[in-house]
């Protein structure tokens, strides 16, 4: 029996509880930053992520450095005790509870996807973006780690429009694919790095196309689209890591000093948790 693997979700459990009530302290406490950036990050959230958010925009400030500003864009449910919590972080730090502006023109059907649905909110503010000059766009389940400190010269980047997170495997909404090639290199909107407005036309033609109801990763295949129709480039992997082959283990195999940022997504959770409880013992 993995013993250790299955008491991680009991640890996540005490560790994301005991964060979340001392959020009021936590926000409080001094951070160290190690230098001035000179590009905007922006993220979207809500109530439900809460502690995560804090978590990241924490970790950003602290290997980063601070950006012009850190936007947390809010999923309309935020309170604004949480509001203020944040924005307690650091002076760079404020939320935003309207919408950024949509392109013109768009159908209504398209309107309607990006006000409404919760996937759809998030694509409408890569869509924004950038919006004056580099932008890094973050979820608020992205842990930041010492070489973070090379966002600052990927910002100088020149020759292409934007930097994505390489996913481990293609996780996409399967009705906008019309041949299997299109699935090649997938893109995650977790972790953006946009330098130029980008032609989002591909995907928001197939998304057009599409028959039924959006899904969970329609906004991801979108944005798959959009990347690779404007020549953007991945994330070096090895630094930027989406990654889930280390599930079943209870040690994080990549969080090391070597590590720029890791995307803790759904399966791989829990170690979002075990690593930050593990950072604040030291």
């Amino acid at each position: 029996m993995n013993v250790p693997y299955l008491s991680a979700p009991l640890e996540l459990t005490v560790a994301r509880s005991l964060y979340r009530a001392a959020l009021p302290v936590i926000v409080g406490q001094t951070i160290h930053v190690p230098r001035e950036l000179t590009f905007d990050v922006f993220a979207y959230s809500g109530e439900s992520t809460l502690p995560e958010q804090v978590a990241s925009i924490r970790s950003f400030l602290t290997y980063a450095g601070r950006p012009k500003q850190f936007v947390v864009v809010s999923d309309g449910s935020y309170t604004s005790k949480s509001i203020e919590l944040l924005e307690k972080i650091d002076n760079a730090v404020r939320v935003q509870t309207t919408p950024l502006p949509l392109p013109p023109g768009l159908p209504k059907t398209i309107q309607s996807y990006l006000t409404t649905h919760s996937t759809g909110k998030q694509l409408a503010l890569l869509m924004s973006l950038p919006a004056n000059g580099p932008t890094l766009y973050s979820d608020s389940d992205v842990l930041f780690f010492p070489h973070a400190c090379e966002l600052e010269a990927l910002s100088k980047t020149q020759s292409i429009t934007a930097l994505y997170l390489a996913d481990y495997q293609f996780s996409g909404d399967e009705r906008l694919i019309r041949d299997p090639s299109e699935k090649q290199n997938p893109a995650n909107t977790g972790f953006v790095f946009l330098f130029h407005k980008l032609d989002w036309s591909r995907g928001l033609e197939r998304l057009q196309m599409l028959s039924g109801e959006p899904n969970f990763f329609t906004n991801q295949t979108v944005m798959h689209f959009c990347m690779h129709a404007n020549g953007a480039v991945a994330f070096d992997p090895g630094k930027f890591v989406l990654q889930v082959d280390d599930q079943f283990i209870y040690r994080d195999r990549y969080a090391c000093p070597s590590l720029a940022i890791r995307h803790y997504v759904n399966p791989v959770r829990h170690k979002f948790w075990t690593v930050l409880a593990r950072h604040l013992q030291k």
